[in-house]
Order: C-alpha cells, then sequence, then structure tokens
C-alpha cells in the first residue's frame, strides 16, 4: 500500500506538466489564439452577411448614447424612402470619391498623411463598418479590425446598402440617429421631404454632431452647407452618385 502510494504522490498533473514545458505551453497558446481567430472571422463573415439584406437592430453607439442620455431618437428609413439630395449630401460631404473606390480612399489618405494627419481619411464604408461592427474611439484594435472588415463589406454590400445603412445609424445630434430622426428634429418634416438646403445642412453637422446643430447654424455651418450643396450638385452632374442611385 504505501509503495502505492509512493507511486501516485509521484505523479504529476497535466496542469503542472504543461507549465513546466513551455514548448507545451506556446503549442497549447498557438491552438487558442487560432480557435479564437476563427471564430472572430466566422462571427464578422456571418454579420456582414446578414447585415447586407438585414437592417442593423442596434449598434454600439446607439446603445451607449441611450444609457448616457436615458433615450434616443432613431427611426429606420430605406434610402427609397429618403430625398435622394440627403445622400448626395453625405457622399459630397463625407467620402466625394464614394463610387471610385474599394474601401479606401488612397489618395485622401496620401492628403491626410501630408498634412501630418489633421483631418481624417475615413470614407464611408469605414464609417459604416466603425458604426455598426465596432466602437467609437482611436485604438490599434479598433482601427486593424475596421481595416480587416472594410473590404469585406465593399465585395458583400452594395455601395447603395452601403449608403442606406449610413444614413440610419450615422449620429446626426446628441442622441439623434439617421437622417429621419435628423430630419424631424432639426425642421419638422420626414426624410423624404428634405430640401436641398435643409439635406445640406444635415451634412454639414456629421463631423461633430454633439456640437453642431442644423436648426441654429452658425457661420460656418452655413458656409460648409453651401459647399456640400454644391458638391451633391456636382457629384450628380459628373455621375459620380450614380453608384448608390440605382
Amino acid at each position: 500500500m504505501a509503495k502505492a502510494a509512493r507511486k501516485t504522490s509521484s505523479r504529476t498533473s497535466p496542469l503542472k506538466a504543461l507549465w513546466r514545458s513551455p514548448a507545451a505551453l506556446v503549442r497549447r497558446a498557438r491552438r487558442w489564439f487560432l480557435r479564437a481567430s476563427l471564430a472572430l472571422v466566422a462571427f464578422f463573415g456571418l454579420s456582414i452577411l446578414l447585415f447586407s439584406v438585414v437592417n442593423p437592430p442596434t449598434t454600439h453607439t446607439i446603445v451607449s448614447e441611450y444609457w448616457r442620455l436615458g433615450a434616443v431618437k432613431r427611426d429606420w428609413v430605406p434610402i427609397e424612402d429618403m430625398a435622394p439630395v440627403m445622400a448626395r449630401s453625405v457622399v459630397a460631404a463625407e467620402d466625394a470619391r464614394f463610387c471610385e473606390h474599394w474601401g479606401f480612399d488612397v489618395e485622401a489618405i496620401r492628403s491626410a498623411l501630408e498634412e501630418g494627419g489633421r483631418r481624417g481619411a475615413s470614407t464611408l464604408t469605414q464609417q459604416v463598418v466603425k458604426n455598426v461592427f465596432l466602437w467609437q474611439g482611436r485604438s490599434w484594435l479598433r482601427k486593424a479590425l475596421e481595416t480587416f472588415i472594410t473590404p469585406a463589406v465593399e465585395a458583400t454590400w452594395s455601395k447603395r446598402r452601403i449608403v442606406e445603412v449610413y444614413l440610419n445609424v450615422a449620429e446626426m445630434g446628441e442622441g439623434i440617429f439617421g437622417a429621419e430622426a435628423a430630419a424631424q428634429h432639426y425642421f419638422g418634416v420626414s426624410a423624404r421631404d428634405l430640401s436641398a438646403q435643409q439635406a445640406a445642412l444635415i451634412a454639414a453637422l456629421l463631423p461633430n454632431p454633439k456640437e453642431r446643430s442644423a436648426a441654429k447654424p452658425g457661420d460656418f455651418m452655413r458656409k460648409r452647407a453651401r459647399q456640400i450643396a454644391d458638391g451633391a450638385a456636382t457629384i450628380q452632374r459628373d455621375g459620380r452618385a450614380a453608384c448608390f442611385e440605382h
């Protein structure tokens, strides 16, 4: 019996053996990393496919603002039920070469780098990815995921779908999400009835929606809205709106 007890006590548990073998620990960590990576790819892949036809029920930003404010305004409206000038205005304001790139605007990125990174170069697709699949704020992890997901969205969704989702999830005021809620809040009309000037004013507040108001624009907002209105008319004339209007 004593001999058997000594044999039992001399056995090493699998966990202890693992910690005593760095190579085994590395192999196990590698397997778990691979499994986690595959699960992450599968999750985003299925989500991208699903949201190409199903409207995202909410986003991280919407939930965060709901918890912060206690309520948010948001009404999902199909793009065909919005004034076409609303889509042209946000494209003119945020991503004038939207129909010409595959998710990343290389020229805008180059210009931003030459200016020392003082202005952003995110495309509408990147902003949709950030809003729908990720979170706000700056981090290398979020940027890496955004870089990975953006081409997949471009390959799976139509340009029209990207604009439609953007117009329904973008923050357009404190606690206000989407063009329909913005149109009602600022002008008392539906997104279908927005004028070119009203659409341009909503688009002008997009870079800083918590600090700007389309209903009470200052001199900068008015000037910016005029530029956006001109840009929206230009991209319609030269065909740069064709990819999301049909």
